[in-house]
C-alpha cells in the first residue's frame, strides 16, 4: 500500500470510554470521580418515553437535580440557551447527556455557557474557549455521530437557516458510556442513517489532508466493523453483540475524524441539512459515493485502502478501480438498508442546488478535502450528480 508523504501530527483522545451491557447503571461513580454533586440530565422527549431517562435518574440517585428534555433534531441555538438558563437555575456542576448527536451537541453548548456565559454565537469557530467547560458525561443512544468523543458541536441557527460549528478541544466530553442495551431499541431507519454517518467519518478521516497513521488504524477498523455489523443491526435490532460492535465503530470513527478531520461530504451535508432539514446521516449516505468519485483521482491509494477494509477490492484491481468499487459498495449498502439515494427524494429542490453549492464553500470541513475546492461549480457538479 502506497503512502504518499511523511507527516507530522498530533493525536488526542482524552475521553474515558466505558463499554459493556448495563454500563449505564454505574454512572454515579463517574460523576463522583469528576467531582460532580449536582448533575443535570440532558435529553429529548423521545428518549424519556423509552424509560432510559428514568433508569439513568435512578442510577444517579440524589446527584440528579433535574432533567432538561427539550432537545430536538437539529438542535438550535435557542434551545441551548434555554437549557443553559434552566441548568444555571439549578446550580448544575456536571452534565449527563443521553441521546443522539443533537442531544450531545446541545449539552456541549450548555457546558460552554455554564462556564463562559454570553451567547452561543460568541463561540462559533475554532479554539475560542478560555479553559475547560463544565464536566460532561455522554451516553449515546445512536451509533453514528461519534459526538461522545469529539471536540465539535454543530448547532443550528434556525433564524438564519445555517448550522454553526463549534470546535474546541475543551469541548471533548470527559466520559463516554457505551451500553448496548441502550441502543437495542433504535429503529431500523435511524440505525441505518446514523451508521452511515459513522462510515462517512471513517472514510473521510482516511482521505483527509490531515490524515495520520493512528487515525488511519482506527478508521480502517471502524469501516470493517460497520460493514459487518450495520446490516445486522438494521435487520435484527436486538442483536446486542452487533449493537455493541457498532457502538465501538462509531466511537473509534469519531476519534479518527477528530484527529484527521472530515471533508467535502460533511461540508455539502451540513449545507443541505441547514437549508432543507435533511437528516445528517441520510445526507452523508447520499453524498459520500459521489464525493469519493470526485476525489478519486487525487488519492486513489487512500480509497483503495477503504475498499480493502470494506471487502470490496478484488484481486487484480488497480487503485482507481478499487476506489470505484468502494463507491459502488456504499450505493449497494444504502439501497439494501432502504435509505434514500438521491437529494430529490429528501426534499432538496433542484433550483436550490446553486445556493447550496456556494454556501458549502464556507463550511470549515471543506478545507481538509483532499482535492482543493475554491469554485462553487465544483460543489455544484457533485450536488447535481447526487440530486
Amino acid at each position: 500500500m502506497a503512502y504518499t508523504r511523511e507527516l507530522s501530527f498530533i493525536y488526542r483522545d482524552p475521553t474515558k470510554i466505558i463499554f459493556g451491557e448495563n454500563a449505564i447503571d454505574g454512572v454515579a461513580a463517574e460523576v463522583d470521580e469528576l467531582g460532580g454533586t449536582k448533575a443535570l440530565i440532558v435529553t429529548d422527549e423521545g428518549i424519556v418515553k423509552t424509560g432510559l431517562v428514568e433508569r439513568l435518574e435512578k442510577a444517579l440517585g440524589d446527584r440528579c437535580v433535574g432533567i432538561f428534555d427539550q432537545c430536538t433534531q437539529d438542535s438550535g441555538v435557542h434551545i441551548v440557551e434555554k437549557g443553559y438558563k434552566f441548568a444555571k437555575g439549578k446550580g448544575v456542576d456536571i452534565l449527563v447527556s443521553i441521546g443522539g448527536g443533537s442531544v450531545i451537541d446541545t449539552a456541549k453548548g450548555m457546558a460552554i455557557l455554564l462556564k463562559e456565559g454570553g451567547k452561543m454565537s460568541d463561540y462559533s469557530g475554532f479554539q475560542l474557549l478560555k479553559g475547560p467547560v463544565t464536566p460532561h458525561i455522554v451516553i449515546p443512544t445512536t451509533t453514528g455521530t461519534g459526538s461522545e468523543v469529539t471536540y465539535a458541536a454543530v448547532i443550528k441557527d434556525h433564524t438564519a437557516k445555517t448550522k454553526l460549528l463549534f470546535c474546541d478541544t475543551y469541548l471533548i466530553p470527559n466520559v463516554a458510556i457505551l451500553d448496548p442495551t441502550v441502543v437495542a431499541g433504535l429503529p431500523p431507519k435511524l440505525t441505518a442513517s446514523t451508521g452511515m454517518d459513522a462510515l462517512c467519518h471513517a472514510i473521510e478521516a482516511i482521505h483527509s489532508l490531515q490524515r495520520e497513521p493512528i487515525a488511519d488504524a482506527l478508521a480502517l477498523h471502524a469501516i470493517r466493523l460497520i460493514m459487518t455489523n450495520l446490516p445486522r443491526c438494521v435487520e435484527k435490532g436486538d442483536d446486542l453483540a452487533a449493537r455493541g460492535q457498532m457502538q465501538i465503530a462509531a466511537t473509534i470513527a469519531g476519534i479518527a475524524f477528530s484527529n484527521a478531520q472530515v471533508g467535502m461530504v460533511h461540508a455539502l451535508a451540513h449545507t443541505v441539512g441547514g437549508k432543507y432539514g435533511v437528516p445528517h446521516g441520510i445526507a452523508n449516505g447520499i453524498l459520500l459515493p459521489h464525493c469519493i468519485m470526485y476525489n478519486l483521482d487525487e488519492c486513489p491509494d487512500r480509497y483503495a485502502m477503504v475498499a480493502e477494509a470494506m471487502g470490496a477490492r478484488k484481486a487484480g484491481m488497480s487503485d482507481m478501480e478499487a476506489g470505484e468499487a468502494a463507491a459502488n459498495a456504499i450505493w449497494k449498502l444504502t439501497k439494501k438498508m432502504g435509505l434514500p439515494q438521491r437529494l430529490r427524494d429528501v426534499g432538496v429542490p433542484e433550483d436550490g442546488l446553486k445556493e447550496c453549492a456556494e454556501a458549502a464553500l464556507y463550511d470549515g470541513s471543506i478545507v481538509y478535502n483532499p482535492k482543493t475546492i475554491i469554485d462553487s461549480q465544483e460543489t455544484l457538479g457533485v450536488y447535481k450528480k447526487a440530486w
